[in-house]
C-alpha cells in the first residue's frame, strides 16, 4: 500500500485512490471486523462481481486471522517487534532493524 493510500485509509470510500475493487474489499474488512450488519445483500452482491468465492474465503479467513492475532497479541501485552524481531518469521520480517 502507498503512503498516499494509507493517509486515505479511513475514508477509503470517497476516494479517489482506491479502485472500486478494494473499496469492496475494504468494506468487507469493516463488516468482519467492525460492524457484521453491514454484510447486506448489496455487499454480497458487490462482492460476487469482484471476487469469487474461494477468493472470499481467502480473504475473510486473512482479515479474521490477522485481527485475532493481533487481540491476541494485545491481550499478552506485546509490543510490536517484541517477539521473534531478530528473526525471519512473520509478516514483515526485518520491520524491527527497519530494513
Amino acid at each position: 500500500m502507498t503512503e498516499e493510500k494509507y493517509d486515505e485509509l479511513l475514508n477509503f470510500g470517497d476516494s479517489e485512490k482506491f479502485s472500486e475493487r478494494e473499496k469492496i474489499a475494504l468494506t468487507y474488512t469493516s463488516a468482519i471486523v467492525w460492524n457484521s450488519e453491514i454484510a447486506d445483500d448489496a455487499l454480497w452482491a458487490k462482492l460476487h462481481e469482484h471476487f469469487t468465492i474461494p477468493e472470499l474465503v481467502e480473504l475473510g479467513f486473512f482479515i479474521a486471522l490477522t485481527l485475532g492475532q493481533q487481540r491476541w497479541i494485545k491481550t499478552l501485552g506485546i509490543g510490536h517487534a517484541e517477539v521473534l524481531a531478530d528473526t525471519a518469521a512473520g509478516l514483515a520480517p526485518g520491520a524491527a532493524k527497519g530494513t
